[in-house]
This record gives structure tokens, sequence and C-alpha cells, in this order.
């Protein structure tokens, strides 16, 4: 139940990541830039204030990584260490080798 929670959580928050990001305007992306020029953005630096964008950016990537950290340790807790993906797999029969025919 929890492991399905969270996993919404992450779908839901990497949609959303995906779609801000794309959403946000490059670096100097300004028309401005192209001939050289500052750019109109530049009263807070070179950098600019921190948008609403690039706030939910930080917490969508916060997000993420809090709950890909907690898929992990939640999706190891009932293995050990040492276990195998064939552990509980019956062996295979052992089968004898075909008679070579001869010609």
């Amino acid at each position: 139940m929890l492991i399905w929670f969270i996993t919404t959580i992450h779908v839901t928050v990497c949609a959303v990541l995906i779609i801000v990001v794309l959403l946000q305007h490059g670096k100097s992306a300004d028309i401005a830039a192209t001939f050289g020029g500052v750019g109109s953005q530049t009263a807070f630096g070179p950098r600019g204030t921190a948008t609403l964008l690039s706030r939910v950016t930080t917490w969508c990537a916060i997000i993420f990584m809090i709950t890909s950290i907690s898929l992990t340790i939640l999706s190891s807790r009932g293995t050990s260490a040492g276990s195998s993906v064939f552990k509980g797999e019956k062996a295979p029969a052992q089968s004898t080798p075909a008679p070579e025919q001869k010609k």
C-alpha cells in the first residue's frame, strides 16, 4: 500500500518536473542576447530573481529525490544482501546426452 502511494507521488512529480523544466526560458533567451546584448532581466544580476517556475523545479527535484530513495529502500527491505533471483527455483532435470549417430 505504501509503495503504491509513493509510486503515485513519484510519477506525478516526474510529470510536473518535465513540464516545468520545458516551460522555463533558457539562460539569456531574450532576442537581445542574439546580438550580444545583456537582455532585459538584469535588474537583479545576470541570473535574475528566483521565479515561480524555478522554485517549483527545485521543490519537484527535492521530492523526486526523496521518493526515489524511499522506493529504493522499501523495495529492498524484504531481501537480504546475499539473496539470489533464483532462490526457490528447482534445478533443471539432468538429461543424458543423445547417442551420436554414425553415418
